[in-house]
């Protein structure tokens, strides 16, 4: 009997083990993605004052321009469809009562406040945070990294603060383009298969929708580009091996960032609304 249950004694410890190791990695890379955070902020924000050139304002540019422009066809076309899908649940269901006048104001406030911010930050993590990572990732395989630095251009203000200001920037902008897309796709579903005139909708989303509603949803945009930025830029620069580590941190960069964009709204959501 002795014999049989020593292995099971034994068998917990490297479980215990692995539990603990993985907690440990887990609490070490939020203060990695901190570190570097505050960094870029010391150099985005503290640093212009002494020496306005170390903000790459081409480079930042440059990094609007991909997040912002370049990133709307897509936007627009699924938060369209999300506006479309949301007007046809929820009128499915509010039909049941005989309130699909409310049809309007539901879809409105679930856009700005949660859907809207929502659905750009998980494209433009799958779409831009996936790509900073792959450029940092490919520069760090090709030492291009270790070049800079011998040329005495330190990687966070001259790499990660550019992405940084231009996602953090730009998510707002483009959440606010996304935002009136999901009431158009609404709007859409409300005049077409709800026998509302224009107006009638119109006025519905106007009296149900508050400012606070949309600054809601803007404050969660401008944390979302934060983690995008962050997050993908931390996933390139530690990626280790060729062109199979790269692959691996674009990976783990598009994960992460969603899965750290859920906790931000969590935390937004709590904040603002308990």
């Amino acid at each position: 009997m002795n014999d049989i249950e020593k292995p099971m004694r034994t068998e917990k410890i490297p479980l215990i083990s692995t539990a603990f190791d993985k907690t440990t990695h887990a609490f070490v890379y939020i203060a990695r993605l901190w570190f570097l955070f505050a960094a870029s902020c010391y150099y985005a924000v503290v640093e212009p004052w002494r020496n306005p050139r170390v903000i790459r304002r081409q480079a930042t540019a440059g990094m609007m321009l991909e997040a912002g422009v370049r990133s709307l066809p897509i936007l627009l076309l699924i938060n369209f469809l999300v506006g479309v899908i949301l007007a046809m649940q929820s009128a499915y269901q509010l039909k049941q009562f005989g309130m699909t006048d409310l049809v309007s104001g539901l879809v409105a406030i679930t856009v700005c406040r949660e859907i809207g911010p929502l659905i750009t930050a998980i494209i433009v993590s799958a779409r831009v945070g996936a790509a900073i990572t792959a450029e940092l990732g490919t520069m760090v395989v090709g030492e291009e990294i270790m070049a800079l630095q011998t040329m005495a251009l330190r990687p966070i203000p001259f790499l990660v603060v550019p992405r940084l200001i231009a996602l953090t920037l730009m998510l707002p902008c483009v959440t606010i383009i996304a935002d009136f897309t999901g009431m158009f796709g609404g709007f859409c579903v409300g005049v077409m298969n709800l026998d509302q005139s224009m107006w009638t909708y119109i006025n519905g989303t106007v009296d149900n929708l508050s400012l606070t509603d949309i600054y809601t949803g803007l404050a969660k945009s401008v944390g979302f580009g934060v983690v995008i930025a962050i997050v993908s830029c931390h996933e390139g620069l530690s990626v280790e091996g060729g062109a199979e580590g790269v692959g691996s941190a674009t990976t783990r960069s598009v994960v992460y960032s969603i899965l750290f964009i859920i906790i931000t709204d969590l935390i937004f959501t709590a904040v603002f609304f308990l």
